[in-house]
């Protein structure tokens, strides 16, 4: 049984920073793709940044790009999005998905997702 689990969300003043942590369990992971979405009230859901476990193949949502980084430690089944110069545009759900043998740009523009998490709440606020 394929479990995602994401933690790391929190509070968090413009211009601060945040690291989310995705924990996956059940999959063999050199057939996946890792990747963090988010949904803030209102909106449909989008995604930020993908990467593949087989090799270092990232993809970012463009107005992210410079401000968020994604990366993964395979030896503890874990995917990091580090995100800095938070603005409170950045506030929203973010979930974590693992989706099988799928391009980090195809999961990431269509929103692929065999297995999702629950979701960490990111607000940042003043």
């Amino acid at each position: 049984q394929v479990q995602i689990v994401e933690s790391g969300g929190g509070l968090v003043q413009p211009g601060g920073s945040l690291t989310l942590s995705c924990v996956d369990s059940g999959i063999t992971r050199k057939y996946y793709t890792i990747g963090w979405f988010r949904q803030a009230p209102g909106k449909e859901r989008e995604g930020v940044a993908c990467i593949t476990n087989s090799d270092d193949d990232t993809y970012y949502k463009d107005s992210m790009k410079e401000r968020f980084t994604i990366s993964r430690d395979n030896a503890k089944n874990t995917v990091y999005l580090q995100m800095n110069s938070l603005k409170p545009e950045d506030t929203a759900v973010y979930y974590c998905a693992a989706a099988y043998i799928t391009t980090v740009e195809a999961m990431c523009t269509i929103i692929i997702g065999d297995a999702w998490g629950p979701g960490t709440r990111v607000t940042v606020s003043s």
